[in-house]
């Protein structure tokens, strides 16, 4: 690389055919250096202590199902934590979700719903977040039963 100056004075910078610029390289720093944020195995303040599969006491949460053979709909109305029976499934609400009234409407709920028939060992069919606006969205799939969530509350 070799210095011209152009007719103002000023050197600038040329290369030859040959040569090529040089490209400092500066080492950045780590992103993991960045203080960390609450772990796993460091409770947070300010939530409340929760075990998932434990009755959370004066929660309840309404869901709907359909028997597809009877085209019969049922409203199901079971405590959180407290396994229900519809038909050969049981479902089993671990929590229960719905945003305060200011905000856009949703609830969602997390299920665990198992097919226990007899002569049978039980099969997990569906584990997951369903919710309320979007019951399509992560729906239970079986040929004989839909199941979505409707609604929480608190009882009164």
């Amino acid at each position: 690389m070799s210095l011209i100056v152009c007719a103002v004075g000023f050197p600038v910078a040329a290369w030859g055919q040959g040569s090529r610029p040089s490209i400092e390289s500066r080492q950045l720093e780590d992103p993991r250096a960045v203080a960390p944020g609450p772990t796993l195995e460091e409770p947070q303040e300010n939530l409340p202590e929760r075990s998932v599969g434990v009755a959370i006491p004066d929660k309840r949460i309404i869901l709907q199902a359909l028997d597809k053979v009877t085209a019969r709909v049922t409203k199901i109305e079971a405590e959180i934590g407290r396994p229900i029976r519809f038909g050969t499934l049981d479902i089993v609400v671990h929590t229960c979700n719905k945003r305060p009234p200011e905000e856009s409407p949703e609830t969602s709920a997390f299920l665990e719903i198992t097919e226990i028939r007899e002569n049978e060992e039980a099969a997990t069919l569906f584990i997951g977040w369903m919710f309320a606006s979007s019951p399509a969205l992560s729906a239970l799939e079986h040929p004989v039963y839909d199941v979505w969530v409707l609604d929480c509350l608190d009882k009164d």
